[in-house]
C-alpha cells in the first residue's frame, strides 16, 4: 500500500463559541495539511508529516498529539518561534480564519529539511495551503514536489485573509497553477474558485485545473457535495444529508480519504472511477461536519460504518 508524504501548516485552533452566556475560543490543534495527515492515519492509512512546529507548549501539545495519532514524524522540525494561532469565527457551521504570529512557526522548512529518500519512497505526495505563501517553506515544497516517484495531489486551501489585494491573489493564482501543471489530483473548494479565478463556478474551475496539467480535480461544495473531473468527464456528487455542526476540517478529511483511497487502489483506471473515491470522501466529510472541528474530528473506519453502514 505504501505511505504518504504530506507538507504543511501544523498550528493552534481558536474556535469562537459560546459557553454559559459567554463568548470564549476553544483550542483546537489544526492546520489544513496536519488535519490532511490526521485524516489519512485515522482511516488506517500510512502518513509522514513534513512540518515545522514552534519550540513552545502548543508545538510540544502538537508533536505529542501526531505521536498518539500515530502520524510518522519524518519531517518534523522544531523552531525558535511562537505557535501560530489561528482564530476562528463561524458564519453557522463555515468558519473564517484570521492567523497570529510573525514569522509563522508554520513555515520555517527548509529544502534542508526535506529527505529525497523518504519522499521518494512515498506512493502519495501532498503539498498545498498557506505555508506555500511563504520561504523558505515554498522552497522545501516544491524540492518535494520535484522527487520522482510518488502521486502528487494538491489543494491551494485559500484564506482571503491573507490576500489583502488584487495583485496578492494573482500572485497566489500563479503559484497554484505551477503545482497544478503536474499534479495527479488537485483538491480544491467552490469558495477557493471564486476567488481564484473571478467567480468561477465549480465546472468551469475544473475545465481550468485540467487545461493547466492536472489529470483529475475534485471541487468541494459544501453541503451540496463535490463535482469531480478527469479527462472529458464532470459531474456533481450529491453530500450525505448531515446536521452540520462545524465544518472546520471538512474540506481535510475530503483530500485525506481520497489519499487513503490512492494509497488502497492507486489512481482509477477509468475516470468513473473517481466517482466511487468522491462518495466515500462525502461520507467522511460528512461525519466530521457533525463533530467540534479540527484534527480530532477525522474518523475512523469503524466510525464512518457506524454512522454511514450501507453507504460505504
Amino acid at each position: 500500500m505504501g505511505y504518504a508524504v504530506v507538507l504543511g501548516e501544523a498550528l493552534v485552533d481558536l474556535l469562537e463559541t459560546e459557553r454559559d452566556g459567554e463568548l470564549i475560543y476553544r483550542q483546537a490543534i489544526g492546520g489544513a495539511p496536519l488535519n490532511v495527515a490526521v485524516g489519512v492515519t485515522r482511516l488506517g492509512g500510512e502518513v509522514q508529516y513534513f512540518g515545522s512546529l514552534g519550540n513552545d507548549t502548543q508545538g510540544d501539545r502538537i508533536a505529542a498529539f501526531l505521536r498518539q495519532i500515530g502520524v510518522g514524524a519524518a519531517g518534523l522540525t522544531r523552531v525558535p518561534v511562537p505557535t501560530t494561532l489561528a482564530v476562528t469565527t463561524f458564519d453557522g457551521a463555515e468558519p473564517t480564519f484570521q492567523f497570529y504570529g510573525e514569522p509563522p512557526s508554520y513555515a520555517l522548512l527548509r529544502p534542508e529539511d526535506i529527505d529525497d529518500k523518504v519522499v521518494s519512497g512515498a506512493a502519495v505526495v501532498y503539498a498545498g495551503s498557506i505555508s506555500l505563501m511563504r520561504e523558505p517553506f515554498r522552497a522545501a515544497a516544491r524540492k518535494a514536489w520535484e522527487v520522482p516517484g510518488p502521486l502528487k495531489v494538491f489543494d491551494p486551501n485559500v484564506r482571503p485573509k491573507l490576500l489583502p489585494d488584487a495583485a496578492a491573489v494573482t500572485a497566489l493564482r500563479n503559484l497554484v497553477e505551477g503545482f497544478f501543471a503536474t499534479a495527479d489530483l488537485v483538491k480544491l473548494s467552490a469558495a477557493d474558485a471564486e476567488l481564484l479565478w473571478d467567480g468561477a463556478a465549480p465546472a468551469a474551475a475544473a475545465e481550468h485545473v485540467l487545461k493547466a496539467g492536472a489529470k483529475a480535480v475534485v471541487v468541494t461544495c459544501g453541503s451540496k457535495g463535490a463535482y469531480v473531473a478527469s479527462g472529458q468527464n464532470g459531474v456533481m456528487l450529491p453530500a450525505p444529508a448531515v446536521e452540520a455542526v462545524d465544518a472546520t476540517g471538512a474540506g481535510d478529511s475530503v483530500m485525506g480519504a481520497l489519499i487513503r483511497r490512492l494509497l488502497a487502489d492507486g489512481v482509477p483506471a477509468e475516470p468513473e472511477g473517481w466517482h466511487g473515491y468522491v462518495r466515500f470522501a462525502l461520507a467522511v466529510a460528512g461525519l466530521v461536519c457533525e463533530r467540534p472541528g479540527g484534527a480530532v474530528a477525522m474518523p475512523t473506519y469503524e466510525e464512518l460504518t457506524a454512522r454511514w453502514g450501507a453507504l460505504l
